[in-house]
């Protein structure tokens, strides 16, 4: 199934052929679409005040607190879509893992995974295990309207990365000796992770969201044959699920220049690009797919004109792609200010198609 064929309906009769959903299928578009990753809070004064004395966890499983911080960027900016606010460990918290996210140091798991019983012990994800995210979506898309939302979850080797280390690691190294040394409880675990994120998925597209995004967030990591092997077989089965539904799908990855293909080829419609690749040098890479991305996030703080300059020479190499979905190639720096985000966004939304 493609994601033409949906099989969900549009709440409202002009979603379809939004530009960011038309952008994903590879069809003409009115202008270049553009949201932004981590838009939902990080920068925005008004996320701060409501976020104040409220952790990140107890947050996600808000659903009015949900609501209001998702509408947030697409309120000020005007983008072409909204991102879930969530967390990608949320679905762990969700079946009973004891994780929590730690302020300034990120997601920490208090029993590490080290053995076939510990991946046996972490339930499977149900619809009844976050009752709070089918609200928060059909919350969102009464709201949004013709605005897509844009589900995400987890990619597998990442959430994997966080249970096997018990927190953020740079090398990875108890992560990469489970895959290499002990294969039977690293393939056990990365089918429990993609079977949590698949159905978190399609939760959040029966609810109505018209898009996800898969985040790989530490797959950079890896050498092209070791995602091929140990890997991407797990992320393809996430983005299969939600193919069945008939969204499209957006499959992005962190330092992952020489994966590119490869996440193509998993089950992508878009695949995302970060700053450190030339979206030149990637379009090519990734077939008969749409591209998103992809301004250095730090380029928000050059003068406005140098920024622009910059956007504009990338809306020109998306045009060789299938379709393009302007973006940063990662997220929203916290320190950003959000006028600049602002004339990025009239700017990509003008520029001449």
């Amino acid at each position: 199934m493609t994601c033409e064929d949906s099989v969900v309906s549009s709440p409202h009769p002009d979603l379809h052929d939004s530009a960011l959903l038309r952008a994903a299928r590879g069809e003409a578009v009115p202008h270049t679409p553009v949201w932004y990753m981590r838009q939902a809070g990080r920068s925005l004064p008004e996320y701060l005040r409501v976020r104040e004395g409220v952790a990140m966890l107890d947050a996600c499983m808000d659903p009015g607190l949900v609501t209001e911080i998702t509408l947030q960027p697409v309120r000020r900016y005007g983008v072409d879509a909204a991102i879930f606010f969530s967390d990608i460990v949320l679905p762990l918290k969700a079946v009973g893992v004891d994780l929590d996210i730690k302020p300034g140091v990120g997601p920490v798991v208090a029993q590490p995974v080290r053995t076939l019983e510990d991946v046996a012990a972490i339930p499977d994800l149900e619809a009844g295990h976050v009752p709070y995210i089918t609200e928060a979506v059909r919350s969102l898309v009464g709201e949004l309207g013709a605005t897509p939302l844009i589900g995400f979850a987890g990619a597998p080797f990442t959430v994997a990365s966080y249970l096997v280390e018990g927190g953020p690691s740079k090398e990875h190294a108890k992560t990469k000796a489970m895959m290499f040394g002990a294969p039977d409880v690293w393939d056990a675990l990365m089918r429990k992770i993609a079977g949590i994120a698949a159905a978190y998925l399609q939760v959040q597209v029966r609810a109505g969201a018209s898009a996800v995004q898969l985040f790989d967030s530490w797959a950079g990591a890896l050498t092209p044959d070791d995602y091929r092997d140990q890997v991407m077989p797990h992320s393809a089965r996430v983005l299969a699920a939600a193919g069945e539904l008939g969204v499209p799908r957006i499959h992005f990855g962190v330092g992952t220049s020489n994966l590119l293909p490869l996440m193509a080829e998993a089950g992508a419609d878009v695949v995302g690009v970060d700053w450190r690749t030339p979206l030149a040098a990637a379009v090519p890479q990734v077939g008969e797919r749409s591209v998103q991305g992809n301004l250095d996030p730090t380029l928000v703080f050059a003068p406005t004109e140098v920024m622009t300059r910059r956007a504009g020479a990338i809306i020109e190499a998306g045009k060789a792609a299938r379709g393009h979905i302007f973006n940063l190639g990662h997220g929203v720096i916290p320190s950003t200010d959000p006028d600049q985000l602002a004339r990025l966004t009239e700017f990509v939304q003008s520029y001449p198609r």
